[in-house]
């Protein structure tokens, strides 16, 4: 399949829906059910899964061509795909065949949810003991602990959880949702994208047969290929982000003509991260390079957003202006999937007081 514009991917109509449910997806509690619908009836839920297995197998710079234009429309909708995209991944690339069978087509037409459990081996809880411990026996694997970052988490059918073992190898293994000893805590009160329902959850000496296994036990199982943290598509969502709020600032500098130079050097930086982003897709790229790309999209998103903010003036600060809703979510980059390397980037960025001074 090849795309030749974004509207191939993620219609007009498909994108004022998204848009038009943007800030209650936002604001409410709620499972954005109108949000989701509409992107399972538009097939983006099959993208990146494989034709033998239902889905489309788009090219990776189509997905994030359709991942950019998303996010535009509704965060915490592409947000809630991006994890369910890296459930997906995981389970294609897994190398099981057995679970791909089993699992993927469902997941390609939308008729199930999966969602992802691994940040407690890269990014949450890294300062004492494992958050989610695995321990072997004959039959299989026994988890015990939390994960405590588990997006769509009483929606979800299936998650792919990451464990650590006695020996420090980690494992990547799929939870069942109803498995006897699984407990999903109610919603975290984010700041912002409240409607993906991200939720701790509890294991509590949940017994999992061998066949569940997709990854390990290995050391350090996060860090191989694009889908870990910090990758690519995580770029993207921010991409995507800024480029609502400088697409809102140059609509504005056409009548305000002192907007003028400000949304345009935002939206040259824009084309610059995208085709970086792009290059690096092709290139199946190396962690470090990730990670800056990562730096610079976060700054973007951030500084994008509160300069529509800022020229949005008083009206832009209160609901249900988008302004305010795109700089409160700007701030989730700072702390979603962002490991070290990313996040000693951003922190120089905003340490930079040189105009301050």
């Amino acid at each position: 399949m090849s795309i030749n514009t974004e509207c191939d991917l993620v219609s007009d109509n498909l994108f004022e829906r998204l848009s038009a449910n943007a800030n209650d997806a936002d604001r409410s509690a709620a499972w954005p059910t109108d949000s989701w619908e509409a992107i399972v009836q538009a097939g983006v839920t099959a993208w990146c899964i494989p034709k033998t297995h239902g889905g489309l197998e788009l090219g990776a710079i189509e997905i994030l061509i359709g991942y950019e234009r998303l996010a535009g429309a509704c965060l915490t909708t592409a947000f809630i795909l991006s994890q369910r995209d890296a459930a997906a991944r995981r389970i294609r690339d897994s190398g099981e065949d057995g679970l791909a069978r089993e699992l993927l087509r469902p997941l390609a037409c939308g008729g199930r949810f999966a969602t992802v459990g691994v940040s407690q081996l890269t990014t949450s809880r890294q300062h004492g003991a494992p958050a989610l411990v695995a321990s072997g026996n004959a039959d299989g694997f026994v988890l015990d602990g939390v994960m405590p970052w588990v997006t769509g988490a009483d929606q979800a059918d299936h998650v792919v959880a990451g464990a650590v073992l006695a020996d420090g190898k980690q494992l990547l293994i799929i939870v069942p949702m109803d498995c006897a000893g699984v407990r999903v805590a109610p919603p975290l009160p984010l700041a912002a994208l409240v409607g993906s329902r991200t939720s701790e959850v509890t294991c509590q000496s949940v017994q999992l047969p061998r066949r569940w296994l997709l990854t390990g036990p290995a050391p350090q199982i996060m860090t191989s290929g694009r889908g870990g943290t910090g990758g690519l598509e995580t770029s993207c969502l921010a991409l995507g982000h800024a480029g609502a709020a400088i697409d809102d600032l140059m609509r504005e500098a056409a009548v305000r003509p002192d907007l003028r130079s400000i949304a345009e050097q935002l939206d040259a930086s824009r084309q610059s991260l995208r085709s970086d982003l792009h290059k690096l897709a092709t290139e199946r790229a190396a962690l470090d390079a990730a990670f800056t790309l990562r730096a610079r999209a976060n700054a973007l998103a951030l500084n994008a957003t509160q300069a529509a903010l800022t020229a949005s003036k008083g009206s832009g600060f209160v609901s249900p202006h988008p302004a305010q809703r795109r700089a409160r979510q700007a701030l989730f980059f700072l702390v979603w999937s962002c490991p070290r390397p990313a996040a000693e980037a951003t922190l120089l960025h905003l340490a930079d007081n040189s105009f301050c001074s």
